[in-house]
């Protein structure tokens, strides 16, 4: 697949002499201070050898950026998925693993995670009014206006699957809608939309919260973060929240295709990225899984796909 030109992720790996390398150590849903862990997904102890998955080609158009200076990822940032060791990779071999612009290591469960076909199912006020076909699922959730519809139609490649509107707050309900015929992508509400009655946005967290907690069949929340603007405070307490509700989550950090200029006192998309990960290393003893999209360009749609596919065949084994 052939993505539209975009800033290249530089990424180097710092090795920490001290760092035991097991994917036990990467369970980012226990926040500060430790909780019994209620989801298991992200906390097994490494059996496999990583070398053991096939290479999974993603093609990249070359940038003008390529004089930005590297991101370095120390090996505790990384997300490692379960059953995936990587004791015996040189720092060479383990960045060709890594997700491009994310902190993701892809395991032998990163298979199957092209969409072929996309159908909205139901919008539901309720969780127990959500479709009861027992398929797993992903959550899309985010601030109002983050762009969460655009995503959902990239992933889908579909203009028009999730509605796009100039209003923000406009998704009301829990909309599902089916992959492949074998799992959904679900479009929730927006938080933080000012506008909206109070008595609404009670509703909204209300329902999307009992969604969290009690959907046996929510494989992970993807919580999304406009990497555009400053970090917002309220995006930092919904990670919180969810970290400690051991509801698994990870980070999508939206329009990274807008580059601020500096002499406008604006910020690169990756300098609010690494901000908001200073700030919640407060919430979490690990750091989350993470990547970088724009719906504009398609950065980030094959890494979003591809961690979606290997969390969902994981859980579907176990």
């Amino acid at each position: 697949m052939i993505l539209a030109q975009l800033p290249r992720f530089h990424l180097s790996i710092l090795a920490k002499p001290s760092f035991a390398l097991s994917s036990s150590h990467f369970n980012f849903l226990n926040p500060k201070p430790s909780v019994e862990v209620a989801r298991t997904l992200f906390s097994f102890t490494s059996k496999s050898n990583l070398a053991t998955v096939e290479p999974i080609p993603l093609s990249v158009s070359d940038s003008s950026d390529l004089d930005d200076a590297p991101v370095e990822i120390s090996l505790d940032k990384l997300f490692i998925p379960p059953e995936t060791d990587i004791s015996g990779e040189d720092s060479t071999s383990l960045t060709a693993r890594i997700l491009k612009g994310s902190n993701i290591v892809l395991s032998k469960y990163a298979r199957d995670a092209q969409v072929v076909q996309a159908d909205y199912v139901k919008s539901s006020v309720k969780t127990e009014d959500c479709p009861a076909d027992g398929l797993p699922e992903f959550a899309l959730v985010g601030r109002s206006n983050v762009g969460k519809s655009s995503l959902l139609n990239s992933l889908v490649r579909r203009k028009r699957l999730a509605l796009t509107s100039k209003k923000p707050g406009k998704t009301q309900c829990i909309n599902h809608f089916r992959i492949n015929d074998k799992w959904y992508l679900v479009d929730l509400p927006g938080y933080g939309y000012a506008s909206a009655p109070h008595e609404l946005k009670q509703d909204w967290n209300k329902f999307t919260k009992d969604y969290f907690l009690n959907r046996s069949t929510l494989v992970s929340v993807f919580l999304l973060v406009d990497a555009s603007i400053p970090v917002k405070q309220i995006d930092l307490e919904y990670a919180s929240w969810l970290g400690q509700n051991q509801v698994p989550m990870t980070l999508i950090f939206t329009k990274c295709d807008k580059r601020k200029k500096k002499k406008n006192g604006g910020k690169k998309p990756e300098e609010n990225i690494k901000e908001f990960q200073d700030l919640i290393q407060g919430f979490f003893e690990t750091t989350p899984p993470w990547i970088m999209t724009s719906s504009v360009t398609n950065q980030g749609r094959d890494e979003i796909l591809l961690h979606m596919a290997q969390l969902r065949n994981y859980w579907l084994k176990h």
